[in-house]
């Protein structure tokens, strides 16, 4: 057995917590307040602020884990490498970590270093560094902070007018201590796709079949799989998703986000080091082994034989509607239809917009995904009241 420590106790968080119970293996969660989602099903929970070194430093001493795995990107992730050098596992590893949780790493990585195709981009820290980013870019473009998630403080920009207010909003949006956005080309894309990508211990990189998904202001709102995607498009993703996670280096499950643009060229756009919130359809039954699972065997170093499409599904997040307190939540509605889950992700307090739940539809392999995105979303619209 064990001990993994839990960095950031979200949704996500909450169904690998499941895998590696499911498995034996004991579990502490941490988060910034008590009774966050993965710390309902944790062994242990532990509550500081995972941006303070001293206290990060003090639960790892305290726990002694053998694993450590990063849910979120208000961390000190710079101590990762510390734990690594004292023989904790890192997870995907420390050089990971500290790339994905910055925009400004990962794009240079992909852009610079490798050579692939992303949005033009230029950074700023001031809103006059800001406004001559856009210039050079143009309008539209995005505003998005150097650090967060769940497209906190992004921002689509038309004109010259709305800059002042993105600027504001991509710095109250940011996590963590750093203070600075990036600007970036509009891709005029026909859509977005996820490619769950499993870099292993021993074995070769495995994926999923790609995931269509739909984000309104940069956080997501519903996702399908299978996506489709030609077999170019999709070699094509493939190759970049493997150079980066082996540039990377590390072994567990990684979002990689892509665009798909209407002339059928595959951009990179973000990597998480971890699984990705588009990928929970695969509570769906979409696959033979949900994104939690193949993340918790990659982490372990356990076999993944192979990765396979079972049902075609969607998923539709269920918005909070109300502010403080837990909502009242109805289940009869969506559960009176066949082939359909309720996850309630356990959030102790609801704010308006805030993600509480997702509801899962699936069908045969081959089915068509636009009814089962239909249904999935007019469901999520009936969970709560």
């Amino acid at each position: 057995m064990k001990k993994i420590l839990l960095l950031g106790s979200g949704e996500l968080g909450r169904e690998f917590v499941i895998a590696a119970k499911r498995a034996g293996q004991y579990v502490v969660a941490c988060d910034r307040y008590a009774g966050a989602p993965a710390m309902q099903v944790a062994d242990e929970c532990d509550v500081f602020s995972m941006l303070d070194g001293d206290a990060l430093d003090a639960a790892v001493a305290r726990h002694k884990p053998d694993i450590i795995v990063p849910e979120i990107e208000a961390i000190r992730t710079e101590r990762l490498f510390d734990y690594e050098r004292q023989g904790m596992q890192v997870v995907p590893s420390a050089r990971a970590v500290n790339y994905t949780m910055n925009r400004r790493a990962i794009r240079d990585l992909a852009a610079k270093e490798l050579g692939l195709r992303t949005a033009r981009y230029h950074y700023a820290k001031t809103f006059d560094e800001m406004k001559a980013a856009a210039a050079d870019i143009g309008f539209p473009c995005v505003v998005k902070p150097l650090m967060s998630s769940s497209g906190h403080g992004q921002s689509y920009v038309h004109s010259e007018a709305e800059l002042e207010k993105a600027f504001n909003d991509a710095m109250e949006g940011s996590r963590g201590d750093v203070k600075e956005v990036i600007v970036e080309e509009f891709i005029d894309f026909d859509s977005e796709f996820t490619l769950l990508t499993v870099t292993q211990k021993e074995g070769p990189t495995l994926f999923c079949p790609p995931i269509g998904h739909v984000q309104k202001g940069g956080d997501y709102r519903e996702s399908w799989q299978p996506y489709s995607i030609s077999a170019e498009a999709l070699a094509a993703a493939q190759h970049i998703a493997g150079r980066v996670t082996e540039a990377l280096t590390g072994a567990g499950l990684w979002g990689v986000e892509f665009f798909l643009t209407k002339q059928g060229e595959v951009i990179f756009s973000e990597l998480s080091p971890r699984p990705h919130d588009t990928g929970m359809v695969t509570l769906g039954h979409t696959t033979n082994l949900s994104e939690f699972e193949l993340h918790f065997r990659a982490v372990m170093g356990l076999p993944i034989a192979g990765i396979h499409l079972e049902h075609a599904g969607a998923s539709a997040v269920v918005l909070a509607k109300g502010e403080g307190g837990v909502p009242e939540y109805n289940l009869v509605d969506a559960l009176s239809e066949d082939y359909t889950r309720v996850r309630i992700f356990g959030k102790p307090e609801q704010h308006p917009g805030r993600r509480m739940g997702v509801v899962l539809c699936y069908g045969p392999a081959d089915a068509d995904t636009t009814p089962l995105r239909d249904k999935a979303k007019r469901l999520a619209a009936t969970v709560i009241r």
